[in-house]
């Protein structure tokens, strides 16, 4: 590795993270974070990264990333050769407020390229530029990663130590942490200033986790922090968990469903629970679509495909006895399923047959006529 080159670790602590859109968040702050290094010259041709998305952090660990951008020349198009030179071939006005805009003097017109861009012949000034350091080159990626997000809502709050909502992200910032090797990068974002530390698990571990240099910050945040940072990796281990306390049974786990938990744990433990065998009567997708929907839990059937009266749920909080935790869930699920069973109860008062009437009072088109016109129509 060119000994100007080290792994860079870039991580935004927040509030907790709406689960349903941190994954196309991580996703969307490695990429820009990556895409904007790389065309800033910062990655190297061996770079190579790893995003992570908790419910509390987006980052993402980039290998092999310069200090410095490199020196490099370029092209730059003043104006056609026609207005840039009058007929005895001076400079005009035009081509002298350009070259001043661009902080270089006169002196430079002898030295320009003349060549044709494909339509017309134009001046070139070719120019050396020097490269950036790596604090700059990170604080103007961050911006415009931030910008770019895609945020299904965006709150405003107050920064540190202000009263007025100044700062707009999808959830308030508390930490922002920026390291090049065992070096803190010196950028801000969202009114935040890069440090070292990060936070731990809410329950499990602590705040103001020193992270000693980037190599170290997915290991140092699984050891000592009690967090599974990888979105992959989590979910893997949930799937994983998952199978393992289902008994045998066919675990009912939809892709979305895998991902929402996915994205509200840090620490992920499963446990599994029971209901009573009696709400069984009511038909198993009303109970299925209760379990997913309002309680994020895992449904159970057995080899012929019907429901079983246990579930499984996907808890925040490792624990040696967990009692307290699957009662509590016990009792949730409970009342969920007693008011499926009254409202199931409710709609077979009533045949289908006896609401046809009903359409009539229901605009389908205003020119078309009533649901109840369709209907007959369709007829």
């Amino acid at each position: 590795m060119n000994p100007r080159a080290a792994t860079l670790t870039v991580e935004l602590f927040t509030e907790e993270l709406p689960p349903k859109a941190l994954k196309r968040l991580g996703e969307a702050f490695t990429e820009g974070v990556v895409n904007g290094l790389r065309n800033r010259g910062f990655l190297q041709a061996a770079t190579s990264w790893k995003s992570f998305a908790t419910p509390r952090r987006l980052a993402v660990v980039v290998t092999h990333v310069l200090a410095g951008s490199p020196d490099k020349q370029e092209a730059v198009k003043l104006m056609p050769a026609s207005i840039a030179l009058d007929a005895a071939g001076n400079p005009t006005e035009a081509l002298k407020k350009k070259l001043a805009a661009l902080g270089v003097g006169i002196d430079v017109v002898p030295g320009l390229e003349r060549s044709s861009d494909g339509k017309v012949d134009a001046l070139f000034l070719h120019r050396h530029v020097p490269g950036e350091a790596l604090g700059a080159g990170l604080d103007a990626t961050l911006g415009e990663t931030l910008a770019n997000l895609p945020i299904p809502k965006v709150m405003s709050y107050a920064g540190a130590g202000s009263y007025y909502s100044d700062v707009k992200f999808v959830r308030p910032a508390h930490r922002l942490l920026a390291l090049h090797g065992a070096d803190v990068v010196p950028v801000h974002a969202l009114g935040l200033a890069a440090d070292r530390v990060t936070g731990g698990h809410r329950f499990l571990s602590h705040d103001g986790l020193a992270i000693p240099n980037a190599d170290a910050y997915e290991e140092t945040l699984h050891g000592e922090g009690k967090v599974v940072a990888g979105f992959a990796e989590r979910r893997a281990a949930i799937v994983a968990a998952l199978g393992a306390a289902a008994g045998g049974a066919t675990i009912v786990m939809p892709d979305a469903l895998l991902d929402e938990v996915t994205g509200l744990v840090e620490w992920p433990a499963v446990y599994a629970g029971t209901f009573d065998a009696a709400f069984l009567a009511v038909p198993q997708e009303c109970l299925i679509l209760t379990m997913q929907q309002n309680q994020k839990y895992f449904a159970l059937e057995d080899a012929g495909g019907r429901l079983v009266n246990r579930f499984l749920l996907v808890s925040n909080l490792e624990t040696n006895d967990p009692a307290a935790i699957v009662q509590g869930n016990e009792r949730v699920l409970r009342a969920r399923l007693a008011d499926a069973r009254f409202f199931f109860d409710q709609d077979r008062k009533q045949k289908l047959a006896a609401r046809v009437d009903k359409l009539a009072a229901i605009v389908y088109h205003n020119k078309l006529g009533s649901q109840g016109d369709r209907v007959a129509r369709l007829r």
